[in-house]
């Protein structure tokens, strides 16, 4: 199985992009909807391919890893 990410990034005028990888099917808008009660808004939401992919039922870990 790929590893499942969440990229996020926050440029210097505080706009915040998140993007998902290796999470397949419907899977990762329940990120993004986490993502959206943290951050308290959202402007805009594009699925990716892996998004029409059949994804598994797993159980899922958040590991949180900051890099400057």
């Amino acid at each position: 199985m790929a590893q499942e990410e969440m990229e996020i990034e926050i440029s210097p005028d505080g706009k915040v992009t998140v993007t998902t990888k290796g999470i397949k099917g419907s899977a990762c808008m329940q990120y993004a909807d986490l993502m959206v009660q943290i951050l308290g808004r959202e402007e805009h939401r594009e699925k990716t391919a892996e998004f029409y992919e059949a994804g598994q039922q797993v159980e899922r870990r958040v590991d949180v890893k900051q890099r400057r």
